[in-house]
């Protein structure tokens, strides 16, 4: 059962809807290089739409009614957004669910040090990375500085062009042989991923003269002490801007993709929609790559108590109305796939793997090896999906993520099938996927925003 390219098939009019999709997500990649970045990026996305603060309407006292377009952002690193349905909430909603996290390295809370005149920043790696890929790269450091004023320093930098940019260095290959007999995952120990920050001593000191001047340049930019970074959230990740990738323009490679282009496209088609008979739902989150955990991870009770306000605010709240709206829920968990790589063929099951150009991607389950960890969602669910989007013309295709005793993975689904709604896996699929430049095809990124839509409008009939 082989899907089609969609490339073969499209109108002008079609390339120049993607063509306009993939600039602004390129845009948006820019932007939003972590969950703070893309959080901010997505209030202003969703402000200039005619969402508000639920704060905001908290604090009024106003009732919500359908049509009411509403966000609610938690701990700055998460947002979750809704627009009223005609229909009472606990009829369900259509939710699309995504994570805008993405592997990286954080730098630690003691990070300043100096070893024979050079400075260095220690990190520790945030999700699962191969840490060879992380070497010689130039780096930007993004995030926020928290004085004990509670003032809060925006940091950015190595994106401009006069802007420095730091490195991992890597042992040279005339003296590497040793090194080079490891193992794959023991090349480059956890604690070798330091930043270079500095070479040049400050005058007149003798002892740690290139840290300390590395402090001094901090506080003459930013203002602050070596003891800030004990309440500092600074992430490394590959300094540059997202770019086409391929002669002809057809793919692009960006860092983070892995899941900000179905956390773009959820948000796109969450913003598109009017006027729905069941209450839309969009939710983007934090901490799935180390597992969902922590207060602004799906693990969390962050969006039952959301929906719980939400609920409060429509006049509609009751503990079993707050249920019953979970349980009917049907959602969409908005992840990447893994795109087949005829160069590493053998990894995959070719009957059973994604191909870029040929649409969304669905993964009726996830997990690992026996399903263990998975979402396994109903045939009856997927059968509705089917239906909608053979109507609407979007392109889409199944797949696992590899073959089976090599495979596995895991999103958000697992979490929000525990409240008992129908979940799905379906996103974009990636090559390079967890490397610090991964790579889809445009072509995939605008039908997966077109299904996302469709998803939103039809999936209750």
């Amino acid at each position: 059962m082989e899907r089609k390219n969609v490339w073969k098939e499209y109108t002008k009019k079609e390339i120049k809807e993607m063509e306009k999709l993939n600039h602004d997500y390129r845009k948006f990649l820019d932007r939003g290089k972590t969950e703070r970045e893309c959080v901010r990026e997505a209030v202003v996305m969703a402000e200039q739409a005619g969402y508000q603060n639920l704060q905001d309407i908290r604090k009024e006292g106003r009732s919500l009614k359908a049509g009411d377009k509403i966000y609610s952002v938690h701990m700055k690193k998460s947002i979750a957004l809704f627009q009223i349905g005609k229909q009472p909430m606990e009829k369900g909603m259509a939710i699309l669910g995504a994570h805008i996290d993405s592997p990286r390295m954080d730098i630690k809370q003691n990070p300043l040090y100096e070893d024979t005149e050079l400075a260095y920043l220690d990190t520790h790696y945030y999700g699962g990375i191969k840490k060879y890929q992380w070497v010689t790269l130039p780096l930007a450091i993004h995030g926020v500085i928290v004085k004990n004023s509670g003032e809060v320093v925006e940091v950015c930098m190595g994106e401009e062009e006069n802007d420095p940019v730091f490195c991992v260095t890597d042992l040279l290959i005339h003296l590497a042989h040793e090194r080079m007999e490891k193992k794959a995952d023991a090349v480059i120990e956890g604690e070798a991923l330091d930043i270079l920050v500095g070479s040049r001593p400050l005058k007149g000191e003798e002892k740690d003269a290139v840290a300390k001047n590395v402090l001094s340049i901090l506080k003459e930019k930013y203002d602050i002490e070596e003891e800030d970074f004990l309440s500092a959230e600074l992430e490394v990740v590959p300094a540059g801007r997202a770019r086409e990738s391929g002669f002809d323009g057809s793919m692009i490679m960006a860092y983070g993709q892995d899941d900000r282009v179905c956390a773009y496209t959820s948000l796109l088609a969450m913003l598109e929609v009017e006027n729905t008979e069941y209450t839309t739902c969009c939710l983007l989150v934090d901490k799935e790559e180390i597992g969902s955990v922590g207060a602004t991870g799906m693990r969390s009770q962050v969006f039952e108590n959301t929906v719980a306000e939400v609920l409060s605010c429509a006049d509609q709240y009751s503990d079993l109305a707050l249920r019953r709206c979970l349980a009917n829920s049907k959602m969409l968990s908005s992840d990447v796939s893994a795109a087949f790589d005829p160069t590493y063929a053998s990894a995959y099951e070719k009957k059973n793997a994604a191909y870029f150009g040929r649409g969304m991607v669905f993964n009726k389950f996830t997990g690992s090896r026996g399903k263990s960890g998975s979402n396994d969602a109903n045939a009856e669910f997927m059968a509705r999906i089917r239906g909608i989007l053979k109507d609407a013309k979007v392109a889409y295709q199944t797949a696992e993520l590899g073959k089976v005793d090599i495979g596995g993975g895991g999103t958000i689904a697992y979490i929000m099938a525990l409240y008992g709604m129908d979940v799905i896996d379906c996103g974009v699929a990636v090559l390079n996927m967890h490397a610090p430049w991964e790579i889809t095809s445009k072509a995939d990124v605008y039908e997966t925003k077109k299904g996302y839509v469709v998803f939103l409008e039809k999936i209750f009939g």
